[in-house]
């Protein structure tokens, strides 16, 4: 029997944008080797397909779109916005802010308010999206591994929900950064760690 209310569950896609994704995506050069190592948006689409199967909430949790001079009047950038302030990432009205193709919304998905760094939590409706639709168990996959898919699982289990992430689902950087996330990081907090297979075969138990 599986540990999963599929009513109480969602899918929360992080990130799931052309600029990390696909070829010619302002980041690729640098995620393409884990993003095709792990075999990244072939795993989304089968964690997609299960979750409409078994009509589980998917839930899209996207980065603010950016304009030039958006980050200008923080007083603390982090190092990721440092990193990247010669070029505007997920610029809005761009191929690169768009989802990959073959990750598209559908009618009953959910996108959430766009977050500005980390957590797909903070200063978002995500928190409100899951309670009105009376989820519990919140299931994580997408980009980037150390940055996005960390600050969110981590903000999840602080509001009390139960944090899944999907180890064949996330991508990073480098390899180095998503060992830190599964292996490191995600096992002190969160609540269960699965493949995607394993997932796929848990919620079909």
């Amino acid at each position: 029997m599986s540990i999963y209310n599929l009513k109480k569950t969602a899918l929360v896609l992080v990130d799931p944008f052309n600029d990390f994704l696909s070829e010619g995506g302002k980041l690729y050069p640098v995620t393409k080797e884990t993003v095709e190592g792990i075999g990244l948006v072939q795993n989304l689409k089968n964690l997609i397909a299960a979750a409409r199967q078994h009509n589980i909430q998917i839930i899209y949790a996207p980065h603010h779109h950016t304009t030039a001079g958006d980050y200008l009047n923080w007083k603390f950038r982090s190092p990721s916005h440092e990193g990247s302030k010669n070029t505007t990432l997920f610029e809005k009205g761009s191929w690169g802010a768009e989802f990959h193709p073959e990750l598209q919304p559908q009618p009953n998905d959910l996108i959430a308010q766009n977050h500005w760094t980390g957590s797909g939590f903070a200063n978002t409706d995500l928190d409100f999206l899951l309670r009105m639709h009376d989820i519990e168990h919140i299931v994580l996959a997408g980009m980037r591994a150390n940055t996005c898919i960390d600050s969110t699982a981590r903000y999840g289990v602080e509001l009390g929900y139960h944090v899944t992430l999907i180890k064949d689902g996330i991508a990073a950087f480098n390899w180095k950064e998503i060992e830190v996330t599964v292996e490191t990081n995600f096992p002190a907090y969160g609540h269960a760690l699965f493949s995607t297979e394993a997932f796929i075969n848990e919620i079909q138990s």
